[in-house]
C-alpha cells in the first residue's frame, strides 16, 4: 500500500449495503499511531481496534466530524461516490504527537463505531513540526461501480 491510498474494509462494504446505518450516522476522520496496522480483511473492525494518536495541542479526541452519510454519498451514471468537502486539517503545534501513520474513518453516531476505511499517512508523520492535512481525491473518496 502507498501512501495516501484509501481501502475500505471489506465489513464496511456489507454494513453499507445492508442498511445497518443510517443516512445521519456522522462519520469520522480520526489519527491512529502504528500500534496496530489495519488491513481491508479485519473481521469486524471498530474505531476501538486502532489507537489513537495523544489528544493534546490542536487534535481533539475523535478527530474531525466529515459529514453525515447523507452528504458524503452520491451516485450518478451507476456509480456511488463517497466523498466530503472537508478535508481534515490539524495545525502544527509542540504539543501535538508525533508518530500518525493512519487516518481511520468511522461511524461516530454508531454504538460500536464501525470502522469504515483508512488512509495511509506514510507515518510516521510528527504532528508537532508541520500542519497534517488529508486532501481528498478530487474524484471522491472512494467509489463504487
Amino acid at each position: 500500500m502507498a501512501r495516501g491510498d484509501v481501502v475500505v474494509f471489506e465489513e464496511a462494504k456489507a454494513k453499507m449495503l445492508d442498511g445497518d446505518w443510517a443516512s445521519t450516522d456522522h462519520i469520522y476522520c480520526a489519527i491512529m499511531d502504528d500500534t496496530v496496522t489495519p488491513i481491508a480483511a479485519t473481521a469486524t473492525p471498530v474505531f476501538g481496534d486502532f489507537t489513537e494518536v495523544g489528544v493534546a495541542g490542536t487534535y481533539v479526541a475523535n478527530g474531525t466530524d466529515l459529514g453525515t452519510i447523507a452528504t458524503l454519498v452520491a451516485e450518478a451514471a451507476g456509480t456511488m461516490t463517497f466523498d466530503s468537502a472537508i478535508n481534515p486539517t490539524w495545525a502544527q503545534d509542540a504539543n501535538n504527537d508525533v508518530d500518525a501513520y493512519w487516518g481511520i474513518l468511522y461511524n461516530f453516531t454508531d454504538a460500536g463505531k464501525d470502522a469504515l476505511a483508512f488512509v495511509d499517512l506514510g507515518g510516521p508523520v510528527d504532528m508537532s513540526a508541520g500542519d497534517l492535512t488529508i486532501t481528498w481525491n478530487a474524484s471522491g473518496i472512494f467509489t463504487i461501480t
